[in-house]
């Protein structure tokens, strides 16, 4: 018997979920880099910019970008880790890793790209110094066991970063709700004629766990000195937690 999962607010069977999930990215994937800019105000490179920061990645690291998708965060790993390190774009979806792909060829960067599942990743024990994910967690269908599986591929000392929507400050949320539920399936209609998917990706906001629940999830799986720090209100946190 199939186990029960959430899609945005909907019960779905968890075979079902990839497969929905899967019919969002390869919907939005042409113009997914164009509505992040229009539905965060271009906020979305600063937090990304935070993000890298606080990876503590060096020239010659080994970083695992999951749920990669358009490749913003690889592209500037890439310039962090120089010739000697070693950065691999990867994701699920092969309509946002195409254009993941494209991109860096665009730019000159030639990386290593993979299609894979969080939940069940094509790498060695102990290999990364740092892994990555960046709006992707959320629509995993089994959680626990993809933090699971980022915690077995890093090194003992390194680190995973969870950048990811989360639980905007109290007395913003009427107003947030506001704009997830009704502005973003107009821009979504009118920039890429298909306002389910982002009425799915404001419900799979509110689905996804609040900021000290990721932390224990994170600590559940293994992962130490784990702490989150809240962006824009709450709108977004970054988790770090270290494998010693």
């Amino acid at each position: 018997m199939d186990n029960k999962t959430h899609f945005g607010y909907e019960t779905v069977n968890e075979s079902e979920k990839a497969r929905k999930v899967a019919g969002v990215f390869h919907s939005v994937a042409q113009k997914y880099d164009v509505m992040n800019d229009l539905m965060s105000g271009g906020l979305h490179r600063l937090w990304k910019i935070f993000a890298i920061e606080q990876s503590g990645v060096r020239e010659g690291a080994r970083v695992l970008d999951i749920a990669g998708g358009t490749g913003d965060l690889s592209y500037a790993f890439s310039k962090k880790v120089g010739k000697t390190g070693q950065v691999w774009l990867t994701d699920i979806n092969s309509s946002m890793l195409g254009v993941g792909r494209d991109r860096m060829l665009d730019r000159g960067v030639i990386m290593p790209v993979a299609q894979c599942d969080a939940e069940k990743l094509p790498f060695p024990n102990d290999y990364f110094d740092c892994v990555t994910v960046a709006f992707g967690l959320r629509n995993m269908t089994h959680k626990d066991a993809a933090l699971r599986e980022m915690h077995r591929v890093v090194k003992p000392g390194g680190r995973l970063l969870v950048l990811e929507f989360s639980k905007v400050w109290k007395p913003l949320s009427p107003l947030y709700d506001l704009y997830s539920f009704k502005a973003l399936p107009l821009m979504g209609k009118l920039i890429t004629q298909d306002a389910d998917s982002y009425r799915y990706l404001a419900e799979s906001i509110r689905m996804h766990p609040g900021q000290e629940e990721l932390k224990q999830m994170m600590l559940d799986a293994g992962f130490d000195r784990v702490d989150y720090h809240n962006m824009t209100a709450g709108v977004v946190a970054l988790h770090k937690g270290f494998k010693f």
